[in-house]
């Protein structure tokens, strides 16, 4: 999900209302300790979907261990180099264009999860 607001609990109840559209089962979902993953509205929300969803979170300032790192560190090495985003639409419409390749292409996503810290993600 791209937005260009700041990112807070409303942004995140949003991704949750969405992320509950694409799968059947329950959702686990490991996040950081951003302020908006703990806040109140967002643990409200959680209440109400409990059966649905349930939030995981790292350990403080654990980067190494958050696979979307793995994630922003590939986006930022697929953007075009040859022409930078120059407004907030352009770079919008890059970074859905990535994702939307990430989507068919299962083999690179799963490498995000085959390093040493976060192996711990693959349930085997």
């Amino acid at each position: 999900m791209a937005f260009t607001e700041s990112f807070d609990a409303k942004v995140m109840c949003r991704f949750l209302t969405r992320l509950l559209g694409h799968f059947d089962g329950k959702v686990h979902l490991v996040v950081d300790r951003h302020s908006a993953h703990r806040s109140k509205a967002v643990r409200a929300w959680l209440a109400n979907h409990k059966d649905q969803v349930e939030l995981h979170f790292l350990p403080s300032y654990s980067p190494e261990l958050n696979p979307d790192e793995l994630v922003n560190a590939d986006l930022k090495r697929s953007l075009p180099h040859t022409h930078r985003a120059r407004n907030q639409t352009e770079l919008a419409s890059e970074t859905r264009r990535f994702f939307h390749r990430r989507q068919h292409q299962p083999h690179i996503v799963r490498g995000y999860f085959c390093g040493r810290h976060v192996g711990y993600v693959i349930d085997e």
